[in-house]
């Protein structure tokens, strides 16, 4: 009876000083739209957005995440930090971008996207396009620090927050190695829109992803667009490399801003990149907020993969006269052989690979440890996918060639 006395008296004890914790950490950095834009533009300055409808949408993120993310204090203080980052380097780009018209004549000229499922070698696949001496990914350093202080500053500077978010989330760097000069997924541009999954991944916001489920998503492209002529602006131009498995969800409105764009789709076996998203998710979202169920996780993972791949498969469908424009990259083919997936590609899209591209490759490939293995994954029946669930996804794998087998299945 003692014993039990005092369990329950922890329990709540617990209680009360993670409701006080969260009750200061609300006072110290609120995750108001009002509150964050105010501080954004007093803190540089300036007041043009450029997108009047960007703070209609952080009002729709906030409060999603306010009702529904479960942020614990260090989760708020990153939020924090992160929002109104993306709010300040929005307003200094604007401004810098007004006084540099200029550079909106640059031609983006039939870059290439890569998209597709999750975890499914994007990731690798973007890393090995960079090779090449005529492509260009964005690094990450240009993206997280756009405004023109000065290269090496600026890498320096990117170095030095990541290297702080690995101590703070080392779970991170074993699921999705970031550094600053590695190539960049398209989400993040997109977040200076407030219009990106960057921030579904990151946060429960249920809400903001319905929002943006809907959404338009033509002002993102053609941020993205402006974001990729200003990098561009007074260099050699060279064919962008871009990739995001997100895009998958808005193919009609990548298309509609680049109309001559080449989409390369990768597929994998979806029970193996379920295993891998939702640890991907679990360690990130723990990074933010209190930690959530596993089976929750993976229910809600296999929707939005099944929603994700309905999509594409239909644009695909609806658009035959486009399919020349696709080039379909299945993970194990890449995983075994990445040279000569490249060449298939280069092939396949007419586009030159010379020597010193294929050297370039084979040293990466040879040098790339990760997709030998990712670590212990939950297994689907820890995340709650059932037969019902695994049928979503039967007519993607007939479609595409791809095995939907379990790990250890035949």
């Amino acid at each position: 009876m003692n014993t039990q006395n005092k369990s329950s008296e922890g329990v709540s004890r617990k209680s009360f000083w993670s409701r006080c914790g969260d009750a200061a950490s609300k006072k110290l950095w609120p995750l108001d739209r009002d509150a964050l834009c105010a501080a954004a533009r007093r803190r540089t300055g300036l007041a043009d957005f450029g997108d009047p409808a960007i703070e209609s949408r952080l009002a729709v993120l906030t409060k999603s995440i306010e009702s529904e993310a479960d942020l614990h204090p260090l989760g708020r203080l990153l939020a924090s930090i992160h929002l109104g980052d993306l709010l300040k380097t929005r307003l200094s780009l604007e401004e810098t971008w007004r006084k540099s018209p200029g550079f909106e004549t640059e031609l983006i000229q039939r870059p290439v996207f890569i998209t597709g499922m999750p975890r499914s070698g994007s990731t690798f696949l973007h890393e090995i396009l960079a090779q090449d001496a005529d492509n260009r990914a964005p690094r990450v350093w240009e993206v997280m620090s756009p405004l023109p202080t000065g290269a090496r500053r600026r890498i320096q500077r990117t170095a030095a927050c990541l290297w702080w978010f690995r101590q703070i989330a080392p779970e991170a760097d074993s699921v999705h190695p970031i550094r600053a000069t590695t190539p960049h997924e398209c989400v993040a541009i997109h977040s200076y829109t407030l219009l990106s999954r960057e921030f579904v991944t990151t946060f429960r916001a249920s809400a903001y992803e319905a929002f943006i489920d809907t959404a338009d998503f033509d002002p993102a492209y053609f941020w993205e667009k402006r974001f990729l002529q200003y990098l561009q602006w007074r260099q050699p131009a060279r064919r962008w490399v871009l990739k995001a498995p997100d895009h998958m969800f808005k193919m009609e409105a990548l298309l509609r801003v680049f109309p001559d764009a080449a989409v390369i789709q990768t597929h994998r076996n979806p029970l193996e990149v379920l295993e891998s998203s939702s640890r991907l998710t679990d360690v990130v979202q723990r990074t933010f907020a209190r930690r959530q169920g596993q089976r929750e996780i993976g229910i809600r993972e296999a929707r939005v993969l099944a929603d994700g791949l309905d999509r594409i498969t239909r644009f695909r469908e609806a658009h035959p006269e486009l399919e020349d424009r696709f080039v379909d990259v299945n993970y194990d083919d890449l995983a075994s052989d990445p040279l000569k997936t490249v060449r298939r590609l280069y092939r396949e899209l007419g586009l030159p690979l010379t020597p010193a591209t294929v050297e370039r490759v084979q040293a990466l490939a040879g040098n790339r440890s990760r997709y030998r293995g990712q670590g212990a994954r939950p297994g689907l029946a820890d995340l709650g996918i059932d037969s019902g669930m695994k049928t979503r996804f039967e007519s993607y794998c007939a479609r595409f060639s791809v095995r939907q087998v379990e790990r250890g299945g035949a």
